[in-house]
């Protein structure tokens, strides 16, 4: 019996002693964590300081809804929207429901039931940390303007022209209150596995964040990290360049004028990275990255495992921050994207080099492989080759495709940051699918030499569009003129194949299978 009793007290202290360790590594720091942002932001464990209280935000102003490509008497972005050319019927012509990206129905229970399990966790959320808010549950809104944007995206295009939803959404994104904010999925991936010896290092350099609004819209945040004014240094390799949130604004407002409309609506919106980031976010590690700096700024950083990176850090002037908000595409378990690589990727490495850079018959072979040899896929890469051009965009390793559109969807032109970096140089690599194919849509084509002309000049059009934009001016000047001297080079590139094949065989303005098979009897007489 002495010895039962003994054996039972044992037990008790190993068991009072397994939870006091519990209690002092596990659940205390937990809590004292949860004090300390109650009180003030928490610190960088590297610099560690009080945080200035966030200034009270401003009443929001009246918001009056747009249409895209505003302008008043004179525009010549009004004048470039209502000429016949951005006017004319789509080819092919929509015929029903299967040229929708999304059902509508199936997509509003999908979004019904995300509305509903969002509101279940942060109430549990709320109640696991015994905090009491007066704010209502999240409701969606079938009107809600990246609701439409979503059943709006059909076989031509993310959205039709002269759309007032792209409007109203631009307008919601610049103004709505965030409710919560988290690290995009990539940079979640890389939590734990960022490796000091990468030449490329995505987290820490890079910082992107997902914004969700008030109402249930989602967005992705690229804050500023380089002045408008400073060059892309020339001994800066691409895939080492940071990313410019101006960018992806400018690029939006580019895909648009190219009447391509291939970029997710970006809008410029000044954050209170206090007040719209760490105040509504749950992730505890993107709260332990906010810091003050030395000029009493608030900052944050990608949280990468092997060091707290503070020199990467971006910050508020004191909190406001400027940055891009790209609206999210449709979820992709209600809209599969595939992710193809690019036939002209780039090495991302310090020596290498791709065939397509040492062969200049490159396309000969490109063109005899599925999809590229029946369907207008090499149409579309030429296209976004075209795009990154004028932007000066040379990390296009990859583009995106909705399953549903089969192998002629048009492609998605996804993360344009590295765009814009030097005016003073024109990279003719990035042209490598044209003038090595020498193809070109007739559509595509048009367009282009419409924006040559003195009356929709690209620079001009371009200017007024930014202007509509809260960040303007977003580009300046010598970049929105280095897109006219670009232009050019992409049409005399144009007239060089014309000269070479002749124009029937460069200019392609018929049926898909029509042009594949001039093209296919056009390599055979080569």
């Amino acid at each position: 019996m002495p010895g039962l009793r003994r054996d039972r007290l044992l037990t008790l202290l190993l068991l009072g002693a397994l939870l006091a360790a519990d209690l002092y590594f596990h659940l205390g720091p937990r809590v004292r964590r949860r004090l300390q942002l109650r009180e003030r932001p928490l610190g960088c464990p590297c610099a560690r300081r009080a945080a200035s209280p966030a200034p009270a935000p401003a009443p929001a102003a009246p918001r009056r809804v747009e249409p895209v490509g505003g302008g008043g008497p004179g525009s010549k972005l009004r004048a470039l929207f209502a000429h016949p050319l951005y006017n004319e019927p789509e080819e092919p012509p929509l015929l029903g429901p299967e040229d929708s990206l999304l059902a509508g129905p199936e997509a509003l229970r999908y979004y019904r039931r995300k509305v509903a399990r969002w509101n279940r966790r942060r109430k549990m959320y709320k109640e696991q940390l015994n905090l009491t808010s007066p704010e209502p549950p999240v409701q969606l809104h079938q009107e809600a303007s990246w609701v439409q944007f979503h059943l709006g995206i059909n076989r031509h295009g993310l959205y039709p022209r002269s759309s007032p939803v792209v409007s109203k959404l631009l307008q919601d994104m610049r103004h709505f209150p965030t409710i919560s904010a988290d690290y995009s999925q990539d940079e979640k991936a890389l939590l734990g596995a960022c490796d000091c010896s990468q030449i490329v290092k995505p987290s820490g350099v890079h910082l992107k964040l997902v914004l969700r609004f008030s109402d249930f819209g989602k967005a992705m945040f690229k804050p500023m990290r380089q002045q408008r004014d400073e060059e892309t240094p020339e001994d800066f390799f691409y895939f080492i360049d940071f990313q410019r949130h101006n960018a992806e604004i400018a690029a939006f407002h580019l895909d648009r004028i190219l009447d391509f409309r291939r970029v997710p609506p970006t809008v410029g919106r000044l954050v209170n990275v206090t007040k719209e980031i760490l105040e509504v976010t749950r992730n505890e590690i993107l709260q332990s990255v906010f810091f003050v700096s030395p000029a009493n700024n608030m900052c944050f950083f990608a949280k990468c495992p092997y060091m707290c990176k503070t020199e990467y850090a971006v910050c508020g002037n004191p909190h406001l921050l400027e940055g891009s908000l790209s609206a999210f595409l449709p979820s992709l378990n209600l809209a599969p994207r595939l992710s193809v690589p690019n036939p002209w990727i780039r090495s991302y490495s310090l020596a290498g080099r791709e065939e397509w850079e040492v062969n200049p018959l490159y396309c000969d072979a490109v063109k005899q492989v599925y999809p590229h040899n029946s369907s207008s896929r090499l149409l579309n890469i030429i296209d976004m080759a075209v795009f990154d051009f004028l932007m000066g965009n040379m990390d296009r390793h990859h583009y995106e495709m909705f399953t549903r559109f089969g192998d002629d969807g048009f492609l998605i032109h996804l993360d344009n940051a590295r765009g814009f970096g030097r005016h003073s140089h024109d990279e003719v690599s990035i042209l490598a699918p044209l003038f090595q194919c020498c193809r070109i849509k007739r559509k595509t084509l048009l367009h282009l030499q419409l924006l040559a002309q003195a009356d929709y000049r690209l620079s001009d059009v371009m200017r007024e569009s930014l202007l509509e934009d809260q960040l303007s001016p977003v580009l300046t000047e010598p970049h929105l003129l280095a897109l006219d001297r670009r232009l050019q080079t992409v049409l005399r590139t144009v007239q060089d194949c014309i000269e070479a094949h002749g124009e029937q065989n460069v200019v392609a303005d018929g049926p898909v299978g029509q042009w594949a098979l001039d093209s296919s009897r056009a390599n055979a007489t080569s």
